[in-house]
């Protein structure tokens, strides 16, 4: 038997990740029936993805430096922390149930670096909830755009559903549709001209957190050798440098990861945006990447000045140098196949040149890799077309949340916290709303 859906809904939100989820608590414990549709089978999806190596739920580094992370966004995104910070997240977890821990890199996490429990407790307490008003969850509910005003009620929306063809009305919307990486769990930028048609400022979305193809000369991408061999091996403890389209610089010491065409990992992620960005700019950027950073320069070259006594460069730079096998091979890639490769060397590099290559490994950045691949992504809804409480100016009863807005972080606990804090200050906002046009059950 189909199943029927009152035409008339007093909530309705669209998405069911962190940030519609929290403005659902929002709306919920204000006695407010909330009516959630999500085009997946699930909830919460790629947040169950995201916590598969351990859910990394925020930061626990100082307010001011967390701020900082959201770059040109930092005004809006410290408003939102003010409604849910760092720890505020916490405290909310624990009441969940769910005890967090500090890593060494100061990121926290569920004690059991678990997402599943957290999204279980969650979404009991939105359906049964101790005060308040039930959550209901409407799976498999594809919204097709349609988003018409209707006098005197508000907005009509249209879903596709297993059932077929089916429409609400509506006095209050939130769209938490995410942006457009991971597509095959439900963000797939789909909205974008939707509501474009509806006057709604946009950005383009652009990959965010996401690994570089490199270039080497006119060539694209590693040689075979290296892909089929070190692809996916991680380089640990390794400094990179490059300076950005705007002439600032940038220099951090982390971990990244060869890739079949490039890099990728935390390192690469926590500049992501200034990498794409100069890319976007210049064509392309170079970044040097010291594989030895807490070496002196004097040590290395002591090492590398002894004599060889019949030995290769490899077995110098895995012995003396303490170079593991993915950092040698990429050392030797970019030594014979420079950007011009009438300069391959033909003789034993000298150790000076060798000190600097090891120091200071030139690697050129060509593009970001598709924005389907992205950990997230940039653009979307311009943050100026929201008023505070994250209400679209051109269309009022309409909010807007989480990674669908126009705002960038590096992992780290940073995106998972302002999709939260973003969730929470839309639902309070659709909250006063519906106090002042007095829009409740039965009214």
């Amino acid at each position: 038997m189909r199943p029927t859906l009152d035409p008339m809904l007093p909530v309705v939100i669209v998405g069911g990740g962190p940030a519609g989820l929290m403005a659902a608590e929002q709306l919920s414990a204000a006695g407010l029936p909330v009516h959630l549709f999500d085009a997946m089978p699930t909830v919460g999806r790629k947040f169950l993805l995201a916590g598969i190596g351990g859910l990394n739920l925020t930061h626990a580094e100082p307010l001011h430096r967390f701020q900082q992370r959201y770059g040109v966004a930092e005004p809006v995104c410290a408003r939102w922390l003010q409604a849910l910070s760092p720890q505020g997240v916490r405290d909310w977890a624990a009441g969940l149930g769910i005890e967090t821990l500090v890593g060494s890199s100061q990121r926290v996490f569920p004690t059991d670096m678990k997402a599943a429990p957290l999204l279980r407790a969650w979404l009991q307490r939105l359906r049964h909830p101790v005060a308040g008003a039930p959550v209901a969850f409407h799976t498999r509910h594809r919204w097709d755009g349609t988003l018409e005003r209707v006098d005197g009620v508000g907005y009509r929306l249209a879903f596709t559903t297993p059932h077929g063809f089916q429409t609400v009305q509506t006095p209050l919307v939130l769209l938490a549709l995410g942006g457009g990486s991971w597509p095959t769990l439900g963000s797939d930028g789909a909205w974008l001209p939707w509501l474009a048609r509806r006057g709604v400022p946009l950005q383009a979305l652009r990959p965010a957190n996401c690994g570089f193809d490199v270039a080497i000369g006119p060539d694209r991408g590693w040689s075979a050798v290296l892909a089929s061999r070190h692809a996916g091996q991680p380089l640990k403890g390794v400094t990179l440098t490059f300076t950005d389209a705007q002439g600032e610089g940038f220099t951090q010491k982390g971990e990244c990861v060869l890739t079949a065409t490039g890099i990728e990992g935390s390192l690469v992620y926590a500049a992501s945006a200034r990498l794409r960005d100069t890319i976007a700019a210049q064509g392309q950027v170079t970044v040097m990447l010291n594989l030895k950073p807490d070496w002196t320069r004097e040590r290395l070259l002591l090492a590398l000045e002894a004599p060889w006594k019949g030995k290769t460069l490899t077995q110098i730079l895995k012995g003396r140098v303490g170079l593991p096998p993915v950092a040698v091979a990429l050392l030797q890639e970019l030594l014979h196949r420079p950007p011009n490769k009438a300069s391959a060397p033909t003789t034993r590099p000298s150790a000076e040149r060798l000190a600097d290559w090891v120091q200071a490994l030139p690697v050129t950045l060509a593009a970001p890799r598709p924005l389907e691949e992205a950990i997230s992504t940039a653009g979307g809804v311009a943050l100026d077309g929201l008023t505070d409480d994250l209400m679209l100016k051109t269309l009022p009863g309409v909010f807007c949340a989480g990674e669908m807005l126009d705002w960038e972080a590096p992992t780290g606990g940073y995106l998972l916290t302002a999709c939260l804090a973003s969730g929470r200050v839309a639902g309070q906002g659709m909250v006063d709303y519906a106090h002042r046009r007095r829009v409740a059950v039965g009214e």
